[in-house]
């Protein structure tokens, strides 16, 4: 009944070298992988494994007994469904639970497959499948259809979807429960499809605001009056179809606002809708637990004031509702909520937006943060959370966060991170340790108000007034790339290892993309055509081809992964096509517009070269241009033209390899001979 506790020891005898006993599955397996890490020295993560165990295993001296200082360590966010999980077969899920019970998370959700769900609900309220098909977005944007921010774009869904995901969803809960995890399910948040209206013509219902540079065409979500009988006829509804088909654990999750502002900013408004929504929870299970998003309300502070927060929280009963502070490490929310006046919170590190790459971290923050919060006057924080909108980026930061997870007091973060470069590589190094101390205290180390999103002018639009600005010294990931190539004849057989090159090594190219961008901007603003051409060619025919080649070399930084993955869930041509597209358009244009362009930026082999590669070409000769004619250079025509270009990239049908080519060493030692300042 306490909180989650392991045990390890060496029982007598020479049989069994460690006997892991723990609370919960979860526990146990957090006590494993304390026993692999910090006495066989291995290391697991997303980008790889290293699990060299030493023969004979060690055994422990003395009894090791931990206990986790909150209540749950919780994982994912609504985002992540879309940006990285979208593709997903049962492999895959299967390695990200069992990566989960190791690093002793015990709280996650588990969404995959509720489309079918709500599809019956929709047929037994009487809409036809057009109408439903008008509703849902496409697989890759289902996360903002869920959250009430969009429907029908890219869009719809193929029955086949329907039954592999409802097929995926029972494999997952089932796993995640037989390991001790509690599964959130979602539930109604309010938002119903057009049909609805026909078919309750005398239901009230408000549309919405457009969402994020959409217009109503995709955006405009109809809600539920809170007073309506429909609200409660539905959400019963929905949610009993849910229990019925996988069970339950009784905490389930809804956002009603996110990123949508109410259409009043009444209290007693705000408190009929919260009350609404865990109404409906309680009808179809009584024991329910409403977990919430906290983004809302350090994402609209100017509508959520304090009366409006309290109102919204206070809607529900004290300890019925849990919120997730979910950018704690950068806004916390808990500190002028007086602890979200009284309900339960977990402490949320979010770190990525849009599953971008870029090296970034905030580990001062995260390092202090939830100790701070643990001591904040009457405090009602009851966890930790790792809520990135995408995963497979910057292992260290969440290896880290799981670790806090299970700690009493901050960690020595240079001692701790050289350990976790031995670990990562199996092996001590000390030029990696130094690379490592290096980007820890300066890539990793951004402090005040950080926000992730990568803004590199590799990765956005090309434009005269472009953002170049670092939070860090560029020197410092240049000095790192060179001791971690310095390490390469003793590490390079490391699968952690190259990744790790690669990363660096394309952090240090996105620095030198910015320097050749002020270059061009320089000798085009003093009208100096040599130097423009210069800079112009480097940049379009030798950095980002050779930037390129390096992520063609290691299978994590494929567009052919991304690409491959969405189309092997089809069971057509015609789903293929469709899958491709999504998955195409959301590391892009983001919308048929180029709605929210750039947001879900990557790195990788592929998108640099034919995306935006294409792209630089297209302005440096613009600006080439521009000089020769003594014109101007007219930003709104260029965005025209390359607007044909972006969307061209999405409908190209080239099809992109899925395995890698070259050698990363080799490659990454090109660029640094070539490039290195």
């Amino acid at each position: 009944g306490g909180p989650d506790t392991y045990r390890l020891r060496s029982p007598p005898g020479a049989a069994v070298a460690v006997a892991v006993t723990g609370s919960s599955g979860v526990a146990a397996a957090a006590g494993l992988y304390r026993y692999l890490r910090d006495f066989c020295g291995c290391h697991l993560s997303w980008s790889g494994a290293q699990l060299r165990l030493p023969d004979p295993l060690p055994r422990l001296r003395a009894e090791i007994r931990a206990s986790a200082p909150g209540r749950y360590r919780y994982y994912q966010n609504a985002c992540t469904q879309s940006y990285s999980y979208a593709w997903w077969d049962w492999a895959r899920w299967e390695r990200e639970i069992d990566w989960m019970a190791l690093s002793g998370i015990n709280l996650a959700p588990a969404f995959t497959g509720q489309e079918a769900a709500w599809q019956r609900v929709y047929h037994s309220l009487g809409l036809n499948q057009s109408e439903i098909d008008a509703y849902f977005t496409g697989p890759a944007f289902l996360a903002w259809n869920r959250m009430g921010n969009l429907h029908g774009w890219a869009g719809p869904l193929p029955p086949a979807w329907h039954l592999k995901q409802l097929y995926l969803q029972y494999r997952i809960v089932e796993r995640m429960r037989s390991l001790g995890m509690i599964t959130v399910l979602p539930a109604f948040a309010g938002h119903v499809p057009r049909g609805v209206l026909r078919v309750f013509p005398h239901v009230n219902a408000t549309r919405l605001g457009g969402w994020s540079h959409f217009d109503c065409t995709y955006s405009c979500t109809y809600l539920l009056d809170p007073e309506d009988p429909m609200f409660q006829v539905i959400g019963t509804l929905f949610l009993k179809e849910l229990i019925k088909e996988f069970g339950t654990d009784h905490v389930y999750s809804a956002d009603t606002f996110n990123e949508m502002t109410p259409l009043s900013s009444d209290p007693a408004y705000l408190s009929r809708v919260s009350n609404a929504v865990f109404r409906s929870m309680t009808g179809a299970d009584p024991e329910a637990l409403w977990l919430m998003q906290g983004w809302l309300f350090q994402h609209q502070p100017d509508f959520w004031q304090p009366a409006q927060v309290r109102a919204l929280l206070r809607g529900v009963p004290l300890g019925r509702m849990i919120v997730l502070d979910l950018f704690a490490e950068s806004k916390p929310v808990y500190q002028w909520t007086e602890s979200f006046y009284g309900q339960p919170f977990i402490w949320c590190m979010l770190h990525n937006f849009g599953g971008n790459h870029g090296l970034f971290g905030t580990v001062e923050a995260i390092n202090r943060g939830p100790f701070a919060a643990r001591c904040f006057p009457n405090s009602t924080m009851v966890g930790t959370g790792l809520v990135p909108e995408g995963i497979e980026q910057n292992d260290m930061v969440y290896e880290l966060m799981n670790e806090l997870g299970w700690r009493q007091e901050p960690l020595d973060l240079p001692s701790w991170v050289t350990r976790y470069a031995e670990r990562r590589y199996g092996t001590p190094n000390a030029a990696a340790a130094s690379a490592w101390r290096l980007l820890l205290r300066s890539v990793y180390n951004c402090t005040g108000v950080c926000v992730n999103h990568n803004h590199s002018p590799l990765v956005r639009r090309p434009s005269l007034r472009m953002d170049t600005e670092l939070w860090y010294n560029a020197s410092d990931v240049y000095e790192a790339w060179r001791l971690l190539l310095s390490a390469g004849a003793e590490l390079g057989s490391s699968s952690t290892f190259r990744y790790d090159l690669v990363d660096v090594t394309r952090q240090a190219a996105q620095q030198l993309v910015s320097d050749y961008y002020l270059s061009i901007r320089r000798a085009f603003q003093s009208h100096a055509l040599p130097e423009l051409l210069t800079a112009g060619g480097v940049l379009v025919y030798d950095l980002l081809p050779e930037l390129d080649s390096l992520l063609s070399s290691h299978s994590l930084f494929l567009l052919g992964r991304w690409l491959e993955s969405a189309r092997a869930v089809a069971t057509s041509d015609q789903e293929a096509e469709q899958y491709e597209l999504n998955a195409r358009n959301q590391v892009t244009l983001w919308g048929p517009g180029g709605n929210i362009l750039d947001y879900a930026n990557k790195q990788l082999g592929g998108l640099v070269l034919d995306y935006y590669g294409v792209r630089w070409s297209l302005f440096v000769s613009a600006l080439v241009e521009s000089l020769n004619s003594g014109s101007p250079f007219h930003q709104d025509q260029f965005n025209q033209a390359v607007f044909q270009v972006e969307r061209g990239f999405v409908y190209n049908k080239k099809r992109y390899p899925a395995v890698p080519v070259g050698d990363t060493l080799e490659i990454s030692r090109k660029l640094f001979l070539k490039y290195y300042p």
